[in-house]
């Protein structure tokens, strides 16, 4: 199926490895360009290069997306470059571990503006543009914010506050043709995640315990097939679909995990 996707400009958070990488792999594949945004020059960089040598269209900007001026930078870097922002996926974040017990005050607020603040700042800067281009937003969500995890206060705030604003940004941006969705991954095996299970005392058997309670073919999901869905969402393909909040996590989060 042809996206329609041909030189549409798509910034990136988090581009550069795990769910943002293949993200970025397929808008280029597409025909579309990925501006890949992180705090890491180099990682952004070698993806960047990849996707070039692959054939594809890619531009790398180094920023800390937890500084307001960094995500304005984003922006400015990606309409010096093309003139214009079709789309953006807002990705980068981290389950920090800033529990209720285990964390602090500061730590709380240190959290919220890591991983839920650049959505705000980047849709905010992004808009005029997007406006002019009929844009859309695509928010990478979690679980978390279904379920809870424990331990993870700051982290399951940021992605509860993200689902409410996929509703109230397409509410308000209604009157702009502007689409807004969130897709939620639940178990997708990323470099963060190979990072955490191999910090546990008993990884392999820590892995199999979680594959097991996934109830479509008890695997986890991969970074492609997040990447899949938030393409199409991003795709005029998807033109009628709007404040919606997929979960791409073979019934993990809904189904009864005792079937499988």
């Amino acid at each position: 199926m042809d996206l329609g996707l041909q030189d549409k400009v798509i910034i990136v958070t988090g581009g550069a490895k795990g769910i943002g990488e293949a993200i970025s792999r397929i808008i280029a594949q597409e025909g579309g360009i990925a501006v890949i945004a992180g705090r890491n020059a180099a990682d952004n960089e070698k993806t960047a290069n990849a996707i070039i040598a692959d054939g594809g269209k890619a531009l790398a900007v180094q920023a800390e997306l937890g500084k307001v001026e960094d995500c304005k930078k984003v922006i400015d870097a990606t309409v010096a470059a093309y003139g214009k922002i079709d789309g953006l996926v807002n990705n980068a974040g981290a389950n920090d571990g800033v529990g209720l017990e285990s964390g602090s005050p500061e730590r709380f607020m240190q959290s919220l503006q890591n991983n839920l603040s650049h959505y705000y700042n980047l849709a905010h800067y992004a808009l005029p543009y997007l406006k002019t281009t009929k844009g859309n937003i695509v928010n990478i969500g979690s679980k978390v914010a279904t379920t809870g995890q424990g331990n993870t206060s700051g982290y399951a705030a940021s992605k509860g506050a993200i689902n409410a604003l996929t509703r109230e940004w397409a509410v308000e941006l209604l009157p702009y043709s502007i689409r807004v969705n969130t897709v939620i991954p639940a178990e997708v095996w990323t470099p963060l995640y190979e990072t955490w299970i191999n910090s546990l005392p008993n990884p392999k058997e820590k892995l199999a315990a979680i594959t097991s309670k996934i109830p479509f073919e008890t695997r986890m999901t991969t970074s492609e097939e997040i990447a899949n869905t938030t393409v199409f969402l991003l795709s005029g393909r998807s033109s009628h679909t709007t404040g919606q909040i997929l979960y791409v996590d073979g019934g993990y989060t809904h189904l009864d995990r005792s079937i499988s």
